[in-house]
């Protein structure tokens, strides 16, 4: 397992910049995987009831606009 390890450590670990990178580049990743993930659960959970799903019902056609 240590020599299997050894490469990565070399490549992303060992310098203090490339470690801050990648973990900058990481969390970054999460955060967006994380984000798209709860708001697909969050609509599956709440659809017909957000804004984008009632919009039609209240708003009528864009052309015409209060003057």
């Amino acid at each position: 397992m240590a020599s299997a390890s050894r490469p990565i450590y070399n490549l992303f670990f060992r310098k203090n910049f490339t470690m801050l990178g990648v973990v900058f580049a990481s969390a970054f990743a999460f955060e967006m995987v994380w984000d798209k993930t709860t708001d697909k659960i969050w609509d599956k959970m709440n659809a017909g009831r957000q804004w984008k799903d009632i919009r039609a019902k209240y708003v009528e056609s864009g052309d015409d606009d209060d003057e």
